[in-house]
């Protein structure tokens, strides 16, 4: 089997470190890993796979080197601006912010929903926003057996998806500091219907982005969809509440049992002893956990789920992995 080269861009960062985590428990047939960050955090040094790595700065020539693969999650300008330069050296670049992930040209992908998109790329693969990577994993295994008509997204999103400032605005709210690094307003205590910036009609870009990718992931354009995204006091580990209107008629526990053979998807879901999907049990896991499956009994059709997964892991990071994965095992 070939020995693979790979980079890390932005590996200093939150999503960074959780990447170098999951390939220490992955094992992928990488020979060679290479570091990289800002000048900023160029120069720190982090353990990785048992030895220490020098975190090297990223520039123009970062590339010229030549490597395989390279996951990017340093934001949506630098991808914009070397991520391109990495495909044009012959490297396949797996990027986890917004840049592409709307380009017809560049594949979204979740790896158990559409794989067969990783084929298409023109050397970048976008990973998508952490609220729908979660969320179309039982989209699509509904979709494929009922058909999905309408979806409603309400989210209740942790503070590790707006980085290091988020979860210090968190820990410093408990503390009693009264100091502001990324929210408008104390998150402590607070749920804060704004995730991202505001567009011009009145939803988020997280809003937006839950929307869109959706329909792109799902190949379906004109899917009506709909999404309030709320941050909420919690560490990590996104939840979501999807109402989903389905086009045939489906018994519940047959639409139970088509969640529970879906690639990646773990149901829990026993009221009776409490059993449903919470933040704390679900991070540092990989799966996308559903819960509380129930009819809504306002539509015809109608199913109530409530959804979590690690938003740094899965929601991310180990998303990205996994592309990375699938490449290797289709070479």
């Amino acid at each position: 089997m070939k020995n693979y080269k790979l980079a890390i861009v932005g590996a200093t960062g939150v999503v960074g470190r959780t990447a170098l985590k999951v390939l220490e428990e992955k094992k992928l047939p990488i020979k060679e890993y290479v570091l990289f960050a800002s000048s900023r955090s160029a120069g720190t040094k982090l353990n990785f796979m048992g030895k220490d790595y020098i975190v090297r700065e990223l520039t123009e020539n970062s590339f010229d080197e030549g490597f395989d693969f390279a996951i990017f999650s340093a934001g949506g300008e630098t991808s914009k601006k070397y991520a391109p330069i990495a495909a044009s050296k012959g490297c396949i670049v797996v990027d986890n912010s917004s840049a592409f992930r709307m380009d017809n040209d560049v594949p979204l992908v979740v790896p158990e929903v559409n794989p067969e998109e990783i084929k298409n790329n023109h050397g970048i693969i976008a990973n998508p926003n952490c609220s729908t990577i979660q969320a179309v994993l039982p989209l699509k295994a509904l979709d494929d057996k009922y058909t999905i008509k309408r979806v409603i997204y309400s989210t209740y999103q942790a503070v590790s998806g707006a980085g290091q400032k988020g979860l210090n605005d968190l820990s410093n709210g408990r503390k009693g500091i009264n100091k502001l690094e990324k929210f408008p307003y104390p998150i402590y205590n607070n749920c804060l219907p704004h995730i991202d910036v505001f567009t011009e009609n009145g939803y988020t870009k997280e809003e937006m982005k839950m929307i869109n990718e959706t329909r792109k992931i799902l190949k379906k354009p004109n899917l009506k969809v709909t999404a309030t995204t709320v941050r909420v006091p919690v560490d990590n580990s996104h939840s979501e509440s999807i109402n989903i209107e389905l086009e045939k008629p489906f018994e519940i526990n047959d639409l139970v049992e088509t969640l529970k053979n879906f690639e990646g998807i773990i149901v829990e879901d026993d009221i009776s002893s409490n059993i449903y999907p919470i933040a704390t049990q679900v991070s540092g896991h990989d799966e996308v956990f559903v819960g509380r499956i129930r009819r809504d009994f306002s539509v015809e059709n109608g199913i109530n789920i409530w959804v979590v997964a690690d938003n740094i892991r899965k929601g991310a990071a180990s998303n990205a992995i996994q592309i990375v994965e699938k490449m290797i095992e289709n070479d």
